[in-house]
């Protein structure tokens, strides 16, 4: 995407649907900021809007946040067709409210195919079918979009694909941030040891991962992210019984989304899991480690669905 000002100032809408441990809303919220950033005018709509109030204290300037539910929004939010947006993104196949839909339709066919556009964001995924998939239309012939089209829209690592999001001015912020400011702040006592930190759902071999660094050669200072993979090293630590004491575990608050930045920024190796946390972490340009998220069928266990991935 262009820089601010460099192309039309459209009037955009995001539905999010918040699933999974908050990662859905984290790549919306994401996207919405880099929009507004740009120039660009962005609602949000969010059916579990109360995690913004720790993820995005504050909010952001050019994004405003609206509640939703899987059959309706605000009537204020439709109300004045003048106001209607230019671009609706349906983020992660949420399904859009369909009196919502309607006006949007509406619109669409007042101004023409041209005039505004339906977008499906897919999840990130390094496969070939990303490739093949992104861009392409789909035609709706039922409810109240009949007659519209939506294209898909796949975040990818092959200039074939939608790329992956990076506001302006990133890596000059990481160029420029110091480590050890960051932890005094956060009140996290830091004497030199490795830095890990730790955002994962709740992997089997955590508490051999927690043993090893125990009774490493090396003092670890573990950055345990809050969340499931809290609980989960809460049980491992009660496991760490005699297996030595070079690994210290500091239990974080949840952090907004520029803290977390700094968080990966700050240390020497990331646990990450989801899409948003790894694009992150990727951005952090340190040591990581991703947990794939497991599939009920052992897909992601699978050496000839491995073998089809693409390299970033």
């Amino acid at each position: 995407m262009r820089e601010k000002g460099s192309f039309l100032r459209l009037k955009w809408a995001i539905f999010c649907h918040v699933i999974d441990n908050w990662g859905d809303l984290g790549v919306c919220w994401r996207l919405a900021c880099n929009l507004a950033e740009r120039g660009q005018q962005v609602r949000l709509f969010v059916d579990n809007p109360e995690i913004l109030q720790w993820m995005a204290p504050g909010g952001a300037d050019g994004v405003e946040q609206l509640t939703w539910t899987t059959n309706q929004v605000p009537e204020a939010a439709i109300a004045r067709k003048e106001q209607m947006d230019d671009v609706l993104i349906e983020a992660f196949g949420c399904k859009v409210p369909p009196d919502y839909l309607e006006e949007f339709a509406r619109r669409t066919r007042r101004l023409g195919r041209s005039g505004t556009q339906w977008l499906n964001v897919e999840y990130l995924t390094a496969e070939r079918y990303a490739q093949e998939s992104h861009g392409l239309p789909s035609p709706v012939f039922h409810g109240p979009g009949a007659g519209l089209r939506k294209n898909f829209f796949y975040p990818g690592f092959v200039p074939e694909t939608g790329g992956l999001l990076r506001e302006p001015g990133l890596m000059d912020c990481r160029k420029n941030f110091r480590r050890d400011r960051w932890l005094r702040r956060q009140g996290i006592a830091w004497c030199g040891e490795m830095l890990i930190s730790l955002f994962c759902y709740e992997p089997a071999a955590l508490p051999l991962l927690m043993a090893q660094l125990a009774s490493g050669p090396q003092p670890v200072l573990l950055l345990v992210c809050d969340g499931r993979g809290a609980q989960a090293a809460r049980m491992a630590l009660d496991q760490l019984a005699g297996s030595g004491s070079n690994l210290k575990l500091v239990f974080l608050p949840r952090l907004s989304q520029s803290e977390y930045d700094r968080l990966l920024w700050a240390c020497d190796l990331n646990f990450v899991r989801g899409e948003d946390s790894l694009v992150r972490a990727l951005w952090a340009g340190k040591a990581l480690v991703w947990q794939a998220y497991e599939q009920t069928d052992k897909v992601h266990r699978s050496e000839e669905h491995t073998s089809e991935l693409q390299s970033p």
